[in-house]
């Protein structure tokens, strides 16, 4: 019972939960940039998907792949050890996540868009063709807004799952929720042996919070999706 005493303690002692409650907005901040960054070019990305040009295809789909193949661990250490090196500037830690971040979810968004995309009914397309539309006017006044009930949940997910990868910004110096827990586990695990079961268990608890509702909206909304879809 005073192990587990102590072990709470740890969290309410000075300004530890503070410090938790500020690193989990690092994590929750970068993730959002990210997602602010990324969503609007991977529609964009999406949508130059589907046009009948093989090479801009072709090099969009590797973009894709890049971003799919290769870890996300190895792309942030890529931005943030490499190319500033090589470019000659100096970048902090957060801008190289969001923009890491940002470039990873536009790849994933650009797959979501563009299959949502060609998921609309060919017929539907064709009338906004009789009407004299144009490419650009298909998109807009056809496609999307045909296609977002299939878009919003996957990105909702892809938002808890950019939450969860910020996990790995403590690799990269970014003083994020992980990072702080493992300071306070550090500098309590002399005095407090047990120090770590309650810190990253509290840890855990803070990205459930968040992530929980998210996974339940996601899901709610491809429910609906799929009723609307059926009739």
């Amino acid at each position: 019972m005073l192990a587990a005493d102590s072990g709470w303690t740890i969290l309410l002692t000075g300004d530890n939960l503070t410090r938790l409650l500020g690193g989990l907005w690092t994590s929750v901040s970068v993730a959002g940039l990210a997602l602010i960054f990324g969503i609007p070019l991977g529609v964009v990305l999406g949508a130059l998907r589907i046009m009948h040009n093989p090479v801009l295809r072709a090099v969009l789909r590797l973009y894709l792949e890049f971003f799919r193949i290769i870890p996300t661990l190895v792309i942030l250490f890529l931005f943030y050890y490499i190319l500033p090196r090589e470019m000659g500037v100096q970048v902090d830690g957060e801008t190289i996540a969001v923009v890491a971040f940002g470039l990873w979810v536009a790849a994933e968004i650009s797959d979501v868009v563009r299959g949502a995309l060609i998921s609309v009914p060919e017929h539907q397309v064709d009338a906004g063709k009789a009407l004299g539309m144009n490419g650009l006017q298909l998109l807009w006044y056809v496609r999307l807004p045909q296609s977002v009930n299939l878009m919003v949940p996957a990105t909702i997910n892809l938002a808890a799952r950019v939450i969860m990868t910020t996990s790995l910004l403590l690799l990269i110096s970014v003083i994020d929720v992980v990072t702080v827990g493992q300071q306070i586990m550090e500098a309590n695990r002399m005095a407090h042996p047990d120090s770590a079961f309650w810190v990253y268990g509290f840890v855990f608890l803070l990205y459930f919070i968040v992530c929980w509702p998210l996974a339940m909206i996601a899901r709610a909304l491809e429910k609906r999706a799929k009723e609307r879809n059926n009739g």
